[in-house]
């Protein structure tokens, strides 16, 4: 789901690559350059979660964690080029929810935002939500897909590509962006294999799959559940 993150990040082509890939996830992203910034933006726009480099001007970003963390429950993610697990502790102990180092993989780093968007949102396997459109129901606690009342038994990854589509049903979503929240670090999944697994599942779950009713084609962007 989408969410409002607030990156501090003084290196402009730092900033703009985290903005970008984080913007791909369909997030609300704004970007600033130093950290008094930084917790007077956080203060005002309550972002559901925080993206901040350790080395920045006027307060550092270990100092604006621990501010941030007396006043708030907001993840905060940090990014540091420091590398000694003593470094690395004391990003945890002034309040960070979890750190990565320097260089580092764009895919890593939403990776990473996603697994703290979860947390924090304090889902559990067994209490989510069964979302339902038309005949189809898809219950990501119990790993379960019914059309029609019927059980329908998918792959891993058939499971997790209906899972993204259903989260926003009607959107349009990339076959990058599905590769990357359903098949997560697996870097060698080519687009094509996208496709191979979309009709894998419209063979189980459509009535017609030259003629999908859920899981339809975007031309020229990728693929889209059908709204209920």
């Amino acid at each position: 789901m989408s969410a409002r993150i607030l990156v501090a990040e003084d290196d402009p082509k730092q900033a703009n690559l985290i903005r970008v890939y984080l913007e791909r996830e369909g997030h609300s992203v704004l970007v600033v350059g130093d950290g008094r910034t930084a917790l007077e933006q956080a203060r005002t726009r309550r972002p559901d979660l925080v993206v901040l480099d350790v080395m920045m001007p006027q307060v550092d970003g270990l100092d604006v964690c621990r501010i941030l963390r007396g006043e708030s429950e907001v993840p905060i993610l940090l990014l540091t080029a420091r590398t000694t697990e003593d470094d690395m502790l004391l990003g945890l102990d002034v309040g960070a929810d979890d750190y990565i180092t320097k260089p580092y993989s764009p895919r890593e780093l939403a990776a990473r935002v996603r697994a703290l968007l979860r947390r924090a949102g304090a889902v559990t396997a067994g209490t989510q939500d069964i979302l339902k459109v038309g005949d189809l129901e898809i219950d990501p606690g119990r790993f379960e897909v019914r059309v029609g009342g019927r059980p329908i038994v998918l792959t891993a990854k058939e499971f997790g590509i209906l899972e993204v589509l259903a989260g926003e049903p009607g959107r349009a979503f990339t076959r990058a962006q599905i590769i990357d929240r359903a098949f997560g670090f697996d870097h060698y999944v080519l687009e094509r294999t996208v496709d191979a697994h979309v009709m894998n599942l419209r063979r189980k779950i459509e009535e017609d799959a030259a003629e999908p009713r859920y899981v339809q084609t975007v031309y020229g962007r990728g693929y889209r559940l059908a709204g209920s």
